[in-house]
């Protein structure tokens, strides 16, 4: 179930995500990925505690640097896509974490995209999807996610909660992602937890513009509320050295970035680069 003010590319995207996963099922069932989890036996990689691990009083930042082939809005952005190159690129570039698309009706992505680049590095891995059913959320630890994300606008308040236990039961964090402040308070309705990690889109939905001033807004509530230890992920037009900046002097040091990096030659330089030149006096 959707809010009824979801931006129409959303709803077009929920109501696909609810088709898909009726068909997914009927092929394997809940109970089978249960027990795939526990055959691979495999243990979440702490993609939260990574991004605590960066040393922001030095100055350092945290970027989820994101696998990406292709978006509804400007079709496709890498033409030579090959995931196992850019997570061992991003890996040797320094980022933190990786984000993998793994829909494919609106962004060429796949599942085996997801399990390529976790296979190709050690770096914590968000499965970025649009996950509407308990079946996602379990879904994505048995593709090994150690990260799901929940975006508030797609999801009502029990349904997002639910997916959000489901998540931390089965021991991966959760990026919830806000684009409003509506969405803003509903995400701190839910439990506090050493697992959340809050994601401020600046592109608005309905029109794709990106405001970068939109994370400052509506950081400073998340900070008042869970202190300034909360993980606070700036997504969407993050472009150069001056825009890390910004958000740093705002106590916003995580970032995720793709579009950047995947639409150059080379993503993983292409972050290497940022990196060098958010160091620069």
């Amino acid at each position: 179930m959707t809010q009824s003010n979801t931006p129409s590319i959303l709803q077009k995207i929920v109501l696909t995500k609810h088709q898909e996963i009726q068909a997914v099922k009927a092929k394997v069932s809940q109970d089978e990925l249960l027990a795939i989890i526990k055959q691979n036996n495999d243990t979440p990689r702490g993609f939260a505690n990574a991004l605590r691990a960066v040393k922001t009083a030095e100055g350092n930042i945290g970027v989820i640097s994101e696998i990406k082939k292709a978006s509804p809005s400007k079709g496709v952005i890498c033409q030579n896509f090959n995931p196992t190159a850019a997570a061992q690129g991003y890996a040797k570039a320094g980022a933190t974490c990786l984000s993998v698309l793994t829909d494919r009706e609106y962004f060429l992505g796949h599942d085996d995209y997801l399990l390529a680049a976790r296979e190709a590095c050690d770096l914590p891995v968000l499965r970025k999807d649009f996950m509407v059913d308990d079946y996602h959320i379990i879904e994505s630890r048995a593709l090994g996610a150690d990260c799901i994300l929940l975006i508030m606008a797609c999801l009502d308040d029990e349904t997002v909660a639910r997916l959000h236990a489901l998540a931390i039961t089965l021991g991966m964090d959760v990026l919830i992602e806000i684009h409003t402040q509506d969405e803003l308070n509903r995400a701190l309705q839910l439990p506090k937890s050493t697992h959340n990690i809050y994601g401020i889109n600046n592109r608005d939905l309905n029109t794709f513009k990106v405001d970068l001033a939109h994370s400052i807004r509506l950081c400073q509530q998340l900070f008042d509320t869970l202190g300034d230890d909360a993980l606070v992920v700036s997504e969407s037009g993050i472009n150069d050295a001056n825009d890390i900046h910004l958000m740093q002097q705002n106590n916003i040091h995580h970032f995720l970035i793709g579009e950047q990096f995947m639409k150059t030659d080379d993503a993983g330089q292409a972050l290497a680069d940022l990196l060098t030149s958010v160091q620069q006096p």
